[in-house]
Parts: C-alpha cells; sequence; structure tokens
C-alpha cells in the first residue's frame, strides 16, 4: 500500500504497487509548487533585506545631513564612500556651487567612463591664489592612474615640475578626459604657484599661473614633505605651492593613497635628476625623471 513523505505529502508507493502515472504527476506538481514558493520567499527576503540595507542608508544619509553643517569645513570631516552616480546631477552642482555640499561627502564618488573619481577635498583652494579663487569647489582624484608618463625625457629636473615635460604637454590627455567627463564649463581654473627653476637639486624660483589640473604633491598626500627638500638649520628652500596640506580624502582614508597598489608621480623636486612619487607598495619614494610612471592628478569641480 502506498504511502506519504511526512512533509510534502508525495506519493510513495509501495514495492508490490503497479506503476501509476497520477501519482508520478501529482508529485511532480507538489515538487514545482514547493519550489517555486521557496523561491518566491527567498526573493521577498531579498527584497525585505535590501530594502533594510537602502533604510539605513537612507537613515545614516539622513542622520549626517543633520549633523554636518552645510560647509566646507564640515563636509570635509567625515568620510562615506557612497556612489553619486555615473554623472554630476543638477542638484550636486547646484550644491557645490552654493558652498553647501549636501548629501556629498569625502570619499563619495562618480564612476564615469569606467573612472572612479573621486571627492578628496570641499574647497581646499577657496579664496587662495595671487587672484583670488572665490568658486566654491569640489578637488577630484581618479582612484587610478589614467595613463603613465614621463616628468621629462631625461633625466634633469632644470625647469622644475612647471617645466616639466609632464607639465608642458603630458597632462593635457587627462585634462580631455576630465573634460568630457564634466563638461569645460565646470572643471575650473585657478591660480597656483608653481616652481619653475631648479638649482642643486632644490626649488630656485616660481611664479603664479592658471592652471586646471595638476599632479598631486607630497603634502596633498602625506601631509607634509618627505624627499623634497627641507631647511637644514642654515639653508632654507623656498616653498612655491598653496598645496601645503593634505587633501582630506588621504587624512581621512589613507589606505587610498596606493590601495589600487600602482606606481605614480608626484611633482616636487627631489634631486637634479629625481621627482617624488608613490610606490605601489604605499610608501614615500622618487625616482628618476625620465621613468614611465602613473599619472593620478587632482582637479577642480564647480
Amino acid at each position: 500500500m502506498a504511502t506519504q513523505t511526512p512533509n510534502y505529502l508525495l506519493t510513495k508507493p509501495a514495492q508490490s504497487d503497479f506503476y501509476n502515472v497520477a501519482d508520478f504527476n501529482g508529485n511532480a506538481d507538489i515538487i514545482d509548487r514547493e519550489l517555486k514558493s521557496n523561491a518566491d520567499g527567498i526573493s521577498d527576503e531579498i527584497t525585505r533585506a535590501q530594502q533594510a540595507e537602502q533604510d539605513i542608508s537612507n537613515a545614516v544619509t539622513g542622520l549626517l545631513n543633520k549633523v554636518a553643517l552645510n560647509n566646507a569645513g564640515a563636509h570635509n570631516s567625515i568620510f562615506r564612500g557612497k556612489n553619486l552616480g555615473t554623472s554630476v546631477t543638477a542638484a550636486q552642482w547646484a550644491a557645490i556651487q552654493a558652498g553647501t555640499f549636501d548629501d556629498m561627502y569625502i570619499g563619495d564618488y562618480w564612476v564615469i567612463n569606467n573612472i572612479t573619481y573621486r571627492i578628496a577635498a570641499f574647497d581646499y583652494y577657496y579664496l587662495t591664489g595671487d587672484t583670488s579663487f572665490t568658486d566654491h569647489h569640489v578637488v577630484i582624484v581618479p582612484d587610478e592612474s589614467m595613463y603613465s608618463y614621463v616628468m621629462n625625457d631625461s633625466n634633469v629636473t632644470t625647469g622644475a615640475y612647471y617645466g616639466s615635460k609632464m607639465k608642458t604637454s603630458g597632462l593635457s590627455a587627462a585634462l580631455t578626459t576630465v573634460i568630457a567627463a564634466f563638461g569645460s564649463s565646470h572643471v575650473l581654473e585657478h591660480r597656483q604657484c608653481f616652481a619653475n627653476a631648479v638649482s642643486n637639486g632644490r626649488h630656485s624660483a616660481g611664479a603664479w599661473y592658471s592652471t586646471k589640473i595638476d599632479l598631486m604633491t607630497e603634502e596633498n598626500v602625506y601631509g607634509g614633505k618627505v624627499f623634497e627638500a627641507v631647511s637644514d638649520g642654515s639653508t632654507v628652500p623656498a616653498n612655491y605651492t598653496i598645496d601645503k596640506s593634505q587633501f582630506p580624502l588621504f587624512a581621512l582614508a589613507p589606505w587610498m593613497i596606493s590601495f589600487k597598489r600602482y606606481w605614480y608621480w608626484l611633482r616636487n623636486v627631489v634631486s637634479a635628476s629625481a621627482f617624488a612619487d608613490v610606490s605601489a607598495a604605499g610608501n614615500a619614494d622618487c625616482t628618476n625623471a625620465s621613468d614611465s610612471f602613473g599619472v593620478r592628478p587632482a582637479f577642480c569641480i564647480g
């Protein structure tokens, strides 16, 4: 005599029973129904989990927006790391230009044409320059090198950063890519002080220039000079830069200095033949100017 399974009540023919198509089809219908019910239940649980995750994210964002004042100082103090989308929205542009930076925090990013553009600072250059930079802005640094390039064709630093091949032609491709991503009117020009001459491996002259995109300095990345010459108590080198402090991104999330594990240039002159760089292992480094290393620039949008 046939029996049934305890959970789904599938028919179990006895050893002496003949094959019964109705029993087989009935079992198949039960299995199909229960599998569908289980799949629906799992799908519902996933949906509820995703909704809970979104609710938590919205709650955290709401709390941040209530706690953090709408200014650069407050937003420079919080690392979030949220994906902001594939383009800057009209509301985001308005918040940047107003200097309120609503719902944007350090580490947040846009992914545009497969490049991750991450917020490194808010209003870092505000009111700096020989002509005051009065536009509110966000400083952006891509997560990875955009390509590789030399500082100079030979191992010299004669013209410092401003006179290097990197500055005169090597950054043009990066600027073109950035303008395509954010729009020419939103990639901001500002005044920057650059060294333009070197003597005995140290900066010896500099001037103010207009610029839109540049390599970072040791100060931007590490918070201070590592390889560039500093005062030895008798010789005080000139310091031609307004990039004299660390970007909040690298202060709050130092692993992002080299978390992609690649070499990239910094613009500091180290000697008559070498510029500073960040190594793939994360240590501060320097190398000959003719080596081809990564280009990971910083620029302002607003």
